[in-house]
């Protein structure tokens, strides 16, 4: 009983970090409190499979994570297109462009859309340094020496900076 009470304790406190982990990942406020309660009934389904040894904050971010991915693989499986054509093109219907906003500004959702453009290798460091982990326990969840994670978000930054340029002349 005591065990249960300092799981549900420890998973209650993560969730601030939880949300805004789920809205590096989302870009959307709903869809972050979507994910979030998703993965907080999954961690509770899954209680039992926990091992006290392993990061608790790890593991229930790990959980997320491959909620995410798996909605994500859902949702992109749901919106391609079989071109019939003789080339067989597999198409992507389009999405929000980004300029939704009265003067081009950057915002939030442009932010993170263009995070959510990175391979995993440089997301998933880069989204869980942006939601408070150290390096080193961001390495340790990963299985990476601490250079490599480093060294991708040091590049993941380096390109979100790139990318942000093409924005510059709608912001002015």
């Amino acid at each position: 009983m005591k065990e249960n009470n300092l799981f549900e304790t420890n998973l209650l406190g993560l969730q601030d970090n939880m949300l805004n982990f789920a809205l590096t990942l989302t870009a959307d406020r709903e869809a972050a409190k979507d994910l979030l309660q998703e993965t907080t009934l999954r961690v509770l389904d899954n209680k039992e499979k926990y091992y006290e040894n392993v990061n608790f904050k790890g593991w229930v971010f790990t959980i997320m994570h491959n909620i995410f991915v798996n909605n994500y693989r859902k949702i992109v499986r749901s919106q391609t297109i079989i071109d019939r054509t003789e080339n067989l093109y597999h198409l992507n219907l389009p999405q929000d462009s980004g300029f939704d906003t009265p003067d081009g500004a950057y915002t939030i959702k442009e932010i993170n859309k263009a995070i959510n453009s990175f391979t995993d290798e440089y997301k998933v460091p880069f989204s869980m340094h942006v939601s408070g982990y150290k390096y080193e326990e961001i390495a340790q969840h990963l299985g990476l020496p601490i250079g490599t994670v480093k060294s991708r978000i040091f590049f993941a930054r380096k390109r979100l900076q790139d990318m942000l340029k093409d924005f510059r002349h709608y912001a002015e």
